[in-house]
């Protein structure tokens, strides 16, 4: 059950990173790399050895860059697949982040970049069918045509996430939620 539980993920400036496992921001707290802010409730964690209060909020001791993290492929994979709505660019069909995979439009062996721009999510039976091709050489248009990735994609889903978790939306700059008691 535990291991199911998300954490939120502050940089060393208090700046939201993203939403991290349980056992990750365990590891991390234990290996002194962060430090618990916030905790899940009174709820513990125990082994037969050892007990942790539950974390939800943990803070990077360390600063880390958030413009060279952006730039990384994982991060980029992802935010891909939300532009294009988890659907094929060449024949519709929707699918999860497993059943999708990235297609270069213009493919690299012939110049083309590992920018937002050129890519697209596509299933992986469209992706072979395209293979080293253009999609007018392979007669397979695209469905919309790719844009740069929304400002804010990320933090988007992070206020999504905070909606059941209200010790997170002060470090999320979200308004406290108001209790009406009737």
């Amino acid at each position: 059950m535990w291991a199911m539980r998300r954490v939120l993920l502050l940089n060393a400036s208090y700046e939201a990173l993203g939403i991290i496992s349980m056992p990750r921001a365990v590891r991390l707290v234990w290996k002194k790399s962060a430090e618990v802010v916030e905790l899940d409730g009174s709820a513990i964690l125990r082994s037969p050895t050892f007990s942790l209060p539950a974390p939800s909020v943990v803070r990077l001791k360390d600063y880390i860059d958030v413009r060279a993290r952006q730039r990384r492929s994982a991060s980029k994979r992802q935010a891909v697949l939300m532009r294009d709505k988890f659907r094929c660019q060449y024949c519709g069909v929707k699918g999860t982040s497993f059943e999708l995979t990235l297609d270069h439009i213009i493919p690299r062996s012939r110049g083309g970049t590992t920018e937002p721009e050129n890519l697209c999510a596509s299933c992986f039976t469209c992706n072979q069918r395209k293979g080293d091709r253009t999609p007018d050489e392979a007669r397979m248009p695209l469905i919309s045509h790719p844009s740069a990735l929304y400002y804010g994609l990320e933090k988007a889903a992070l206020r999504g996430a905070a909606e059941t978790r209200p010790e997170w939306r002060k470090y999320l700059f979200l308004p406290e939620l108001e209790i009406n008691v009737a």
